[in-house]
C-alpha cells in the first residue's frame, strides 16, 4: 500500500472518531419517514387518476368528446394545465338536481278529451229487459235536493239526455214498462267530473229530507248515500225513499224508493236516475246491471276497451 493511501485512511479513521454513529431508534424513524413519503406520493398518484377517470365520465355523459390531438405530438402530463385556454366549447353548466330530459323518457302529450256524445255513448238494455220505448229529451237529470246547486255546471262541454223504459226479465213483452230511467251523460273539462261528483255527494249528505209539491198529501221523501264502488273511476249511489201512493196521490202502505248512481269515466259522469212505472219501486240488481252496461258503453267510446 502506498503511503498517500495509507494516510487517506488514518485521516478517514480520525474523521469517524469524531462523528456519533445514530442510534438504532433514529435510523428506524428516518425509515418510517421515507417510506411515508413514499406512500404519500403514491397516493396522490392515485388521486390525480381518479380525478382523471371520473372528470372524463363526467364528460361522456355531458358533452361532446374534446379533439383528438394531431399524431406525433408530445402528450402533456395528467398534472400539469394547459398553458393556454382550450379552443374547445365549455358544456353549458347544468343545476345540480334538475333532470336531464330527452325525447327516450319525455311523456307523450296528453290526449284531447271529448267534445261532443254520439249514440254510440248510450248502452243498450239487454234483450230480456229491452221495450223498445226510448226517446232523447232535454231533461233534469237530477231530482232538486233541496234546490242544490252545482257550480261544477260550469265546467260542462255537452250533456245529451234520454228517457229510457225496460221490463224485468220475467215479465212477458206485451205487458207495460216494469220501470223507466232518465239516462244521461256528461262531458265536463279537465277536473269538471271529479267536483260534479264531490259536489253530489255534498248535497246529499245536506238534504236528508225534503217535502214533496202539490196536491193535497204532499210526500215526504228520505234521501240517504248508499256504499257504492266498482264502477267506472268513481261513483256515487243515494236512494230515495217515501210512502208509496196510488196514481191519485193516496197513500197505499209501504214504501216506494227510487235509485240514483253517477259514475265517473275520466272527463264523463253518467247519470242513471230510475224513476219507476205507475208507482213501481227500483230494484237494486236491475239497476247495478244497467250501471255496469252503462260503464262499458262509455269506456268503448272513449277507447279504454
Amino acid at each position: 500500500m502506498s503511503r498517500d493511501l495509507s494516510d487517506f485512511y488514518r485521516s478517514l479513521a480520525d474523521e469517524a472518531d469524531t462523528r456519533a454513529l445514530p442510534v438504532p431508534e433514529t435510523l428506524r424513524r428516518a425509515a418510517d419517514r421515507r417510506a411515508r413519503i413514499r406512500m404519500t406520493g403514491t397516493a396522490v398518484a392515485a388521486a390525480v387518476l381518479v380525478a382523471g377517470v371520473a372528470t372524463g365520465t363526467r364528460i361522456g355523459f355531458s358533452a361532446e368528446p374534446a379533439p383528438v390531438a394531431p399524431p406525433g405530438g408530445p402528450t402533456a402530463p395528467a398534472s400539469t394545465p394547459p398553458s393556454a385556454p382550450s379552443s374547445s366549447p365549455t358544456p353549458s353548466a347544468r343545476p345540480s338536481g334538475t333532470p336531464q330530459t330527452s325525447a327516450s323518457n319525455s311523456m307523450p302529450p296528453a290526449r284531447p278529451g271529448p267534445t261532443s256524445i254520439p249514440d254510440r255513448a248510450f248502452f243498450r238494455l239487454a234483450a230480456a229487459n229491452d221495450k223498445g220505448v226510448e226517446s232523447f229529451v232535454d231533461a233534469e237529470v237530477l231530482p232538486s235536493l233541496c234546490k242544490a246547486r252545482f257550480p261544477s255546471d260550469d265546467a260542462i262541454v255537452q250533456r245529451r239526455s234520454r228517457h229510457l223504459a225496460y221490463k224485468m226479465a220475467e215479465t212477458p213483452s206485451d205487458y207495460v214498462p216494469d220501470g223507466s230511467y232518465v239516462h244521461s251523460i256528461t262531458i265536463y273539462k279537465p277536473g269538471g267530473a271529479d267536483d260534479a261528483l264531490r259536489e253530489l255527494r255534498e248535497a246529499v249528505r245536506a238534504c236528508p229530507e225534503q217535502q214533496g209539491t202539490g196536491g193535497d198529501n204532499p210526500a215526504t221523501y228520505r234521501l240517504r248515500l248508499l256504499d257504492d264502488h266498482g264502477y267506472g273511476d268513481a261513483s256515487v249511489l243515494f236512494e230515495i225513499r217515501s210512502d208509496a201512493r196510488d196514481l191519485e196521490g193516496n197513500p197505499v202502505g209501504g214504501e216506494e224508493v227510487r235509485l240514483i248512481r253517477a259514475v265517473q269515466v275520466d272527463d264523463v259522469v253518467t247519470i242513471l236516475w230510475e224513476q219507476g212505472w205507475e208507482g213501481t219501486s227500483a230494484e237494486r240488481a236491475q239497476v247495478d246491471a244497467d250501471s255496469r252496461r252503462a260503464v262499458t258503453a262509455i269506456e268503448s267510446w272513449l277507447g279504454r276497451r
